[in-house]
């Protein structure tokens, strides 16, 4: 999408189930609806746990849990199973949240893990209020704006992913601990035990990790201890067999044992900095790996930030996210309120789609020019998530019109209708995996936590002996600015943090949880965030529905990206007569979520097909 980057061939986007096309909001509603009912056929109790399994035996999943005593929707069954497992148990929302993130490092090691970073969205039932950790990578301290620049020209994407210049300092680890020390009520080795066990004894590998792991087979064999772990035998781990990473589990058990110390000021980390900064290469590999500047004195000076969340009122609902360095929660929110200028609810569903996509298109301009990270650039999060600066801007939108891309900003300081301030500039390529889960717990507790090592497979490079692959998140920054002067708040720096796109929400309603969404995708996560949303809050759809509902997702680009239920709908061709361009995309996001029910039960749901469905589960389905 950006001029300074390549798409990267490592990318995966596993096919999705194309359903009949949709023709009316009721069609939509019907096809999400019918996900649903075939994946899950019944309400149903937590999904139990595979680890330990045959090999062969499928996990077992549902996208959807109703009942009382907490909850957690994640991708993954053991990951939800291990996060389940502490609420019932005794512990909170934040504690089944990192037990939950923990197992995801060894069942999504290509989409998380204690070698990336995320941001973690908690609202605290005793206080009634939303607080933020920004646990997002930084740069080394040596890292200036030509971080990605050779001989005067940008590097190509795929010479920038597979290399330590791209690997930033970790945040995972010290955002578990921050949140444990604010408000958990377990110890990291508690809550690390059960993905120390999964990685122990095997998890059993489905399509999906299958299907990563062959698109990223030529970065993966260049890297003998990736392949050693992710290779065995020289090819992608067969569907139905059991993967057992035992260095992962020595690695949880020493954080556990010894605290975070021994990332950032320990052995752990000293291996890290030494893999950084000379990548393990097979002496066979041709592949150009360019080695990275990290030093033990840049991992010892990382902190998590706790700070507070964005904010804004959307239809009598309080709408909480992340702060920057992440642009998702400025980002929904000024669509929120660009949209809330039209009647959602009863426009016909051409309609609800045309503003959606043009509240988005408007809100990535804005996005471009503005979001980067405060502690470097002087970010405008209360004009960006202003109703008034949304007034300026949804003024642009026109019913039988479509605005051209790229969009020029706003100026939230100076909010004049209609208005632009300075030269457009296109949205630069973002990775597009990582992972999200959503808890809550018995008092009330919610928990919205996305973490990422950012590409699919990260740099493609294990830490030996550690089991874990390193991120390659310092590629979230603009390599080069955006358009030649145009100023761009997202180039590297000392020390400074990538601008993201993750997008951890919580919806209040009379200052109690209502909802909690997030998902995984790069850029796209702020647009399946805000669908998902508006879909549930404008449309109508059930949370579980809304989910599961085909997707579009335009970020200031020429093209809207859309699912293939909506490339053979109708639909397309309706907005197409007013002015829109459309690409296919097989896949966008993957959402889960969770959703306190006026009764005081707790839904639980997530995908019933993308990345191979979700798993939602309960602590007690009967009330028991």
């Amino acid at each position: 999408m950006g001029s300074n980057r390549q798409t990267p061939a490592a990318s995966v986007h596993p096919s999705v189930h194309r359903t009949r096309p949709v023709r009316s909001r009721l069609a939509l509603r019907t096809v999400a609806a019918l996900a649903v009912t075939a994946a899950v056929g019944a309400l149903t109790a937590a999904a139990p746990a595979h680890h330990g399994a045959p090999p062969g035996a499928a996990p077992a999943k549902s996208p959807l849990a109703v009942g009382y005593g907490g909850a957690v929707a994640s991708v993954d069954a053991d990951a939800t199973a291990a996060g389940i497992d502490v609420l019932k148990h005794g512990g909170n929302a934040v504690d089944a949240a990192v037990a939950t993130a923990g197992a995801l490092g060894v069942t999504e090691p290509y989409s998380s893990g204690i070698g990336g970073g995320g941001y973690f969205v908690y609202y605290s039932a005793a206080r009634h209020q939303v607080f933020t950790i920004d646990g997002r990578e930084t740069a080394p301290h040596s890292a200036t704006d030509q971080l990605f620049v050779e001989n005067g020209q940008p590097l190509a994407f795929a010479d920038a992913v597979t290399s330590g210049r791209s690997v930033g300092v970790p945040g995972t680890a010290a955002t578990w601990q921050t949140a444990l020390d604010a408000w958990g009520t377990r110890s990291l080795g508690d809550v690390l035990r059960p993905a120390e066990k999964i990685a122990r004894d095997g998890f059993t590998v489905d399509a999906t990790f299958n299907s990563q792991t062959a698109a990223n087979q030529d970065r993966f064999k260049d890297f003998p201890a990736t392949a050693a772990l992710f290779l065995p035998g020289g090819q992608p781990p067969a569907v139905g067999s059991t993967l057992r990473n035992p260095q992962l589990a020595r690695t949880y058990q020493e954080l556990g044992a010894k605290g975070i110390g021994s990332i950032y000021h320990g052995d752990i980390g000293a291996d890290i900095v030494r893999t950084v900064r000379k990548p393990p290469v097979d002496p066979a590999a041709t592949r150009v790996v360019r080695t990275g500047d990290l030093t033990t004195a840049d991992l010892a000076s990382y902190r998590a930030k706790k700070q507070a969340p964005t904010h804004t009122a959307y239809r009598g609902l309080d709408v909480y996210g992340p702060a920057p360095s992440s642009s998702g929660g400025t980002t929904v929110a000024e669509a929120l309120n660009i949209l809330e200028h039209t009647d959602l609810a009863h426009a016909s569903q051409a309609q609800y789609l045309h503003h959606y996509i043009e509240a988005s298109r408007i809100a990535f301009a804005d996005r471009g020019r503005w979001v980067g990270d405060p502690a470097f650039e002087p970010v405008p999060t209360a004009g960006l998530t202003s109703k008034r600066f949304a007034a300026s801007r949804a003024c642009l939108i026109k019913d039988d019109a479509v605005l051209t891309s790229p969009l020029a900003p706003g100026d939230p300081a100076h909010p004049a209708p209609c208005g632009a301030a300075g030269q457009a500039a296109p949205t630069t390529y973002e990775g597009d995996n990582t992972t999200h889960l959503t808890v809550a717990d018995k008092w009330g507790n919610v928990v919205s936590y996305t973490l990422t090592i950012e590409q699919t497979g990260g740099s493609a490079i294990t830490v030996p002996g550690r089991g874990f692959l390193l991120n390659n998140e310092l590629t979230d920054f603009s390599f080069v600015p955006a358009s030649p002067g145009v100023p761009d708040p997202n180039l590297p720096g000392p020390g400074k943090r990538p601008r993201s796109s993750i997008s951890p929400t919580i919806v209040l309603k009379n200052g109690r949880p209502d909802f909690a969404i997030g998902s995984p995708g790069g850029a796209t996560i702020i647009t399946t965030v805000l669908q998902v949303l508006t879909e549930h809050v404008d449309r109508g759809l059930p949370l579980v529905d809304a989910i599961a509902a085909p997707r579009a997702s335009q970020r200031n680009a020429t093209a809207t990206e859309l699912e293939p239920a909506l490339w053979d709908s109708p639909l397309k061709a309706q907005l197409e007569s007013i002015g829109h361009h459309f690409t296919e995309n097989p896949e966008i996001g993957a959402a889960t979520g969770i959703q306190r029910l006026p009764d005081g039960r707790w839904l639980a749901a997530a995908e019933p097909v993308r990345r191979g469905g979700g798993s939602a589960a309960v602590v007690d389905p009967a009330g028991n």
